[in-house]
């Protein structure tokens, strides 16, 4: 009897992670779009208002390393912002260079509404709570070794 041989396609599409990653972030991120439209929000701009609930103030270069985007990126995101009311961007005064991200008034308010949110999501997803941070430890194990801070990076045979 001769030996099976299991080949794989290692091109197969459905096998892919870049792609069960980029329709799972496309998919997540539209459940999210009807519960940010009553507060006006896009999902990044929802990502910096979180960091600034939880971190303010914050320098325009700490929000963009916290969310991993750059200047180009992230400056006409925080104009919109600004422009809901939402926050303030103001030169530092300790440092010239650097603009400073507060809330508004209005910005802070705005975190009652945006904590219904998370409860929303894990519902509209229909998992086990468990299961949705065992997810979140593995995607932040992968952010981790896409960065090289997991250990050494493989070599080149």
């Amino acid at each position: 009897m001769e030996p099976v041989i299991e080949t794989t396609d290692l091109l197969a599409l459905d096998r892919q992670v870049c792609f069960a990653l980029s329709i799972a972030s496309r998919s997540v991120i539209g459940l999210y779009r009807p519960l940010l439209q009553p507060l006006g929000l896009t999902h990044p701009q929802y990502l910096a208002m979180l960091a600034l609930w939880q971190h303010e103030p914050l320098s325009v270069k700490e929000l963009g390393e916290l969310l991993q985007l750059d200047p180009g990126t992230l400056s006409p995101l925080l104009k919109r912002l600004q422009a809901l009311g939402y926050i303030h961007r103001e030169r530092n005064s300790k440092d010239e260079r650097a603009l400073a991200v507060t809330l508004t008034p209005t910005g802070r308010q705005l975190r009652a509404e945006a904590e219904k949110i998370p409860p929303a999501i894990v519902a509209r997803l229909g998992m086990d709570l468990d299961e949705l941070q065992d997810l979140h430890q593995a995607l932040m194990r992968v952010i981790a070794a896409t960065r090289g801070t997991n250990g050494p990076e493989p070599q080149d045979p």
